[in-house]
Parts: structure tokens; C-alpha cells; sequence
């Protein structure tokens, strides 16, 4: 191997570190901002009970703050159960996140025991593909207009993988017609790059369209 090569190689590995540097970062960040929103509901439980003690008199009081307790309830509790436990960590620590920016999130997802494709690879795909949904849709000039749509299941005995998002403008495009990432940084495109690397090693299939400020992306992946 000749000087070139090796300094090329570095320069690779140094990337790839920074890039999985970047993602565990960003991920510890997500995990501690669900526990932040679990742990303001535990503290205030104490005070809802006192509430509803005050209240027992008055049966259409208590039951009108019942009813606002639960709603309450509902936004916090936003886990989604898909059958694989690190796909539900990535999945439900990015849905936060868009949560908490005001992003409307609709998801449904069922992963099958069985797979070819390895664990890491799935939450890698599906972590930058909401990564990316999330950078543009936050580019949205109208908070109303923002939002995420996230399908995983099984079609045709092939994993698929859709996520769709709103978008202002119309993305860049580089030379050979491909799409290219509008974030900054040393790791610029890296996300994209990633996951066209991941869907190719496991013979699958990818397919990325823009149309009237929707952005969408669907994948294939072979079950066996």
C-alpha cells in the first residue's frame, strides 16, 4: 500500500469516527430529552393527586380535569412498539425530538422478527432518513405546514422503508441527477452517502422523489 493509499484510508476512518461520533451524540441527546419530558410528569404527579383530592365533591369538576390529565398524558406518551427494541429506541428518540419542535409526526411501523439486513444498518437508514426529514421540514417558514410521515413494514416479502416530508423550495441536485444534502459541516452529504452505501450492500433498493413541496423517500430491503 503505497503513501496515497494510506492517508486516503485515514482520512476515511477519521470520517466514519466523527460521523458515529456525531450520531451517538445526537442520539444521547434525544434519549435525555425523553427522560427530561418523563421526569417534569413524575414531578407533577404529586400535585395532580392533591388536585383530584380537593375535587372529590364535585364529580363534573373532577371529571373535566381528569379528562385534561389524560390528554396531557397522551402527549407525553408517545412510544412506539414495532417489535424491535432498537428500532423503537431510534424511532421513539427522534419522534421527541420533532415533538418538541412542533412537528406533526404520524408513524407506522411493524418490524418482523426475522431479517437479513443487520440491526445496526436498519437504525442507521432509518436514523439519517429522519435526520434528514427533520433538517428540511424545519426549513418551513409555516409551523402548520411541518411534517413527517413514517411507514416501515413489509411489502411484496421486502422490508419497506418510506419517510415523507414537507419541504420549502426544491432540493439540490449534483451532476449525475442524485440529490444532495443542504447541511453544513465536515459531514456534509455523509448522511445520504450512508444510507445509498448501506441499501446497496444488502442488495436492496432506493428511490427518492420531490413533488409539490413533498419530499419522499422509499426503501427496499430484501427479507431473506
Amino acid at each position: 500500500m503505497n503513501l496515497f493509499d494510506r492517508l486516503f484510508g485515514r482520512m476515511i476512518d477519521r470520517r466514519i469516527a466523527e460521523y458515529q461520533s456525531d450520531l451517538i451524540e445526537k442520539h444521547c441527546e434525544e434519549v435525555q430529552h425523553i427522560y427530561k419530558t418523563m421526569r417534569g410528569w413524575r414531578h407533577d404527579y404529586h400535585n395532580h393527586i392533591q388536585t383530584l383530592l380537593a375535587l372529590c365533591g364535585d364529580e363534573e369538576k373532577t371529571r373535566e380535569y381528569l379528562w385534561n390529565l389524560n390528554a396531557d398524558l397522551t402527549t407525553v406518551d408517545t412510544v412506539i412498539k414495532t417489535g424491535n427494541v432498537m428500532v423503537d429506541a431510534i424511532l421513539n428518540s427522534k419522534i421527541s425530538v420533532m415533538n418538541s419542535k412542533g412537528i406533526e409526526v404520524n408513524v407506522k411501523a411493524i418490524v418482523p422478527e426475522k431479517l437479513s439486513v443487520s440491526e445496526i444498518d436498519l437504525c442507521t437508514i432509518i436514523g439519517n432518513l429522519l435526520d434528514n426529514a427533520m433538517e428540511a421540514v424545519m426549513r418551513e417558514e409555516q409551523d402548520s405546514n411541518r411534517f413527517v410521515r413514517i411507514f416501515v413494514g413489509i411489502l411484496k416479502e421486502q422490508l419497506y422503508i418510506s419517510v415523507y416530508n414537507s419541504m420549502n423550495g426544491k432540493p439540490q441536485k449534483g451532476k449525475k441527477n442524485q440529490y444532495l444534502s443542504t447541511k453544513g459541516g465536515d459531514n456534509h452529504g455523509f448522511g445520504l452517502s450512508r444510507i445509498d452505501y448501506i441499501v446497496e450492500k444488502n442488495n436492496g433498493f432506493i428511490n427518492r422523489q420531490h413533488e409539490d413541496g413533498v419530499f419522499a423517500t422509499e426503501i427496499l430491503l430484501p427479507m431473506k
